[in-house]
C-alpha cells in the first residue's frame, strides 16, 4: 500500500459505501501477482465484505467510487447513471491550451457490442498552466475510456495517458500516471461526495 496515496473510506451511508481508489489500484481482483485491489482492501482492512462497485473507474485513474452489497440498489444506481440523473465530475490536465468550455459529442465504438454508441462529454477550463490546461470534465454518458478518448480526439490528450496519448508525445520512461481524477459525484436525492486530488497530482500544479 502506498503511504503517499493510500485508499480510504470516504463515507458509509446506509447501503452505500464511498471509497477512494488510488491510481494503479484495480477495483476487482484479477489474481495478478502483486496487484493492489480495492475490493480486497475494503474486506481485509475495514471488514466491509460482499460489496460490489456501482460504476467503473479505470486502473490508472484515481478518485471516488461507489459500492453496495444490495443487488437491487446497484441496479437502481446503474439506471440513474444510464439515464444521466447523476452528475460525475473529473479533474484532468491535458496537453495544449483548450477553449474555455465545450461539449464533445463524438460517438464511440463499444468493443463488446461492436457498434458506435452515443457519447457526450462536457468540459470547462479551470486555468491554463503554460502549455497545459486544467479542466473540469463532466461525462454525460458512461462509455469505456470515454473522457480519455474524447479529449485525445479533440487534440488535447491527457497528460500521462500512455494508451490514448497526445499526438507527438511519447509515454514517460517510468510509466508515470495518468492525470485524471474522479473528483465528485452528486446523486438525484442531493447526496454528494468529493475526493481531494492525490499528493502526486497536487505537486504538479
Amino acid at each position: 500500500m502506498s503511504e503517499i496515496d493510500p485508499p480510504r473510506l470516504l463515507d458509509h451511508d446506509g447501503d452505500l459505501v464511498v471509497a477512494y481508489k488510488p491510481s494503479g489500484w484495480v477495483v476487482h481482483s484479477t489474481g495478478a501477482e502483486g496487484e493492489q485491489c480495492l475490493d480486497l482492501w475494503l474486506d481485509e482492512t475495514l471488514s466491509i465484505s460482499g460489496h460490489s462497485p456501482v460504476h467503473r473507474l479505470d486502473k490508472p485513474v484515481s478518485g471516488l467510487i461507489l459500492y453496495s452489497a444490495d443487488p437491487e440498489l446497484r441496479a437502481q444506481m446503474s439506471e440513474l447513471f444510464a439515464s444521466r440523473e447523476t452528475e460525475k465530475r473529473y479533474t484532468a490536465l491535458v496537453h495544449g491550451r483548450t477553449r474555455r468550455k465545450g461539449v464533445l459529442r463524438r460517438p464511440l465504438k463499444d468493443p463488446r457490442r461492436k457498434k458506435q454508441l452515443e457519447a457526450v462529454t462536457r468540459y470547462r477550463l479551470m486555468r491554463w498552466l503554460g502549455a497545459f490546461s486544467l479542466l473540469e470534465v463532466r461525462p454525460e454518458t458512461g462509455r469505456k475510456h470515454q473522457i480519455r478518448r474524447h479529449l485525445q480526439g479533440m487534440g488535447h490528450g491527457i497528460v500521462g495517458d500512455t494508451r490514448y496519448r497526445h499526438r507527438g508525445k511519447k509515454p514517460p520512461a517510468d510509466g508515470g500516471r495518468i492525470w485524471l481524477h474522479a473528483a465528485g459525484l452528486v446523486l438525484p436525492d442531493g447526496r454528494q461526495w468529493e475526493a481531494d486530488l492525490s499528493p502526486d497530482l497536487r505537486m504538479g500544479l
